[in-house]
């Protein structure tokens, strides 16, 4: 009978793959005539010197994070930053006295700058960063690079020359972080106060090593700047529309791939409300930066961790309700917290904002009820769905990327009719002709509450015969008429 197969272990093949670029440098250097033994010491030098830099440094806590703030940027390419981690490098030879390595050659002026090549550099990544015009994003899978701009990725003219110093980078990225990439956990996560977000997963876990630099590239967010031709997000039309459902505190979905502006688009929304507002923010990483980016709002922000009890966005909701929020801005849906999203949009948090993934704004109430029932509570998912469609989804923006610009795509009043989920176009991008048109006017329910809660500056985005605005010698009757033709969800 034959033997049963050994088992495949991903730790162990990329570990023999690691040793097999490591004997191919070997050899390399042996035949250049440095020989192997000087490139091993220099190794070990590099290892030193890494082990060196990851130690805390800092009598204060705050001191510690400037200190691993500035390792960050200077592997992400930070001129400032970088020259001060080579200075601590060289200050570190000189201590050891050590100037150069019997044997071994490298290209640079000095040892300290081959070492910082080493353990701070980014390789090829480095000639990337020096054109940063546009860049949004570099992602890198396996030895191949794409250079993200104007939302579109391209290949781009650099790519690594091994596995080994992908790895290499993201070794140093998670160790400057108190973080590893192991066979036990290959993946890692880095955010840096101005934005940028590194996300990298390991041999084993991905087919190749994959490492996605994602640039934090606008600082300031509001609706005038989306409706001007350099952006072209939204029209001037639908910027008073937004206007007017932040005022009259409607509850909004927005929707939209990844990239594809959501994220711009609710700070944008949010530097238009008072400061005075009380806001609570949830998310798993801070990416909205409220309290950097408005400072004198009035806003708490939560960073959940859904691997720890104590910590979870169940818990992030729990300790916010009880902190008198008006509006809460849930970055993401997703199933640990869907019930307690929903029940804070229910229970008098009017004007929250949250996103999802779904495909299109008609599939948004039952994709969150569906994340509600698998809590395993007994509940009718008809009832459960209406009572979303009605109360957590009143306003559904979709976002799309298109031809390198991301624009609103569709807004539109998400309600319940007939037993089923319907949607009400106030707005709908049309990409033949680059504009947006304007199909439904409000419901009456929706109408009734824009009058009631937005100020005057609403009234140019609607027809003025949508609305009853109308002369008042002509008064209650038209307008009392004009409220009741558009409670229909059909068509108008």
């Amino acid at each position: 009978m034959m033997k049963d197969q050994a088992r495949f272990s991903p730790a162990a093949f990329s570990s023999k793959l690691r040793e097999s670029e490591e004997n191919a440098d070997a050899y390399a250097a042996s035949l250049a005539g440095a020989g192997a033994e000087p490139l091993r010491d220099f190794r070990r030098l590099a290892e030193d010197v890494r082990s060196y830099l990851a130690q805390p440094r800092g009598e204060a806590e705050e001191e510690r994070r400037e200190y691993n703030e500035c390792l960050n940027r200077a592997v992400l390419g930070y001129t400032d930053d970088r020259e001060r981690i080579l200075a601590v490098i060289a200050d570190r030879l000189l201590r050891q006295r050590i100037h150069e390595l019997p044997g071994y050659r490298h290209p640079y002026s000095t040892l300290a700058e081959a070492l910082f090549a080493e353990v701070i550099g980014m390789n090829v990544l480095e000639l990337v960063l020096r054109n940063r015009d546009g860049l949004e994003e570099i992602q890198v899978v396996g030895t191949a690079v794409f250079e993200v701009r104007g939302g579109i990725a391209r290949p781009s003219v650099y790519t690594f020359a091994s596995l080994r110093e992908v790895e290499r980078i993201q070794q140093n990225l998670v160790l400057y972080n108190n973080d590893r990439i192991t066979p036990r956990k290959r993946w890692a996560e880095v955010m840096l106060r101005d934005g940028t977000r590194v996300t990298m997963t390991g041999f084993g876990f991905t087919a190749k090593p994959t490492l996605t630099l994602r640039f934090y590239t606008v600082r300031r967010f509001q609706l005038g700047q989306l409706s001007e031709p350099e952006f072209g997000t939204i029209s001037e039309r639908l910027r008073l529309m937004l206007l007017a459902v932040l005022q009259a505190k409607f509850n909004v979905v927005i929707i939209g791939p990844t990239n594809s502006g959501k994220t711009n688009l609710i700070k944008a929304l949010i530097g238009e409300l008072p400061d005075e507002e009380r806001l609570v923010t949830i998310e798993g990483r801070h990416e909205l930066m409220l309290q950097r980016d408005f400072p004198a709002k009035n806003v708490i922000e939560y960073e959940v961790d859904e691997e720890d009890p104590q910590h979870r966005s169940a818990q992030a909701f729990k300790l916010a309700l009880r902190q008198s929020p008006q509006r809460i801005i849930h970055a993401e849906i997703r199933d640990e917290d869907a019930n307690i999203y929903v029940r804070a949009c229910t229970r008098g948090h009017a004007g929250s904002m949250t996103t999802l993934h779904a495909n299109t704004l008609e599939d948004v109430p039952e994709a969150i009820a569906d994340m509600c029932l698998q809590d395993g509570r007994v509940m009718n998912p008809d009832r459960l769905t209406k009572r979303i469609a009605e109360y957590v989804t009143q306003i559904g923006i979709e976002m799309r990327l298109i031809g390198g610009r991301r624009r609103l795509v569709r807004l539109a009043e998400i309600g319940w009719d007939k037993g089923d989920t319907a949607v009400r176009e106030w707005a709908v991008f049309d990409e033949g002709s680059g504009e947006w048109h304007y199909p439904h006017l409000p419901s009456a329910e929706a109408l009734g509450r824009l009058k009631l809660g937005a100020r005057q500056e609403w009234t140019d985005a609607w027809p003025d015969q949508s609305l009853g605005i109308v002369p008042a010698a002509a008064g209650a009757v038209r307008s009392a008429r004009l409220l009741q033709d558009g409670g229909a969800w059909a068509a108008t």
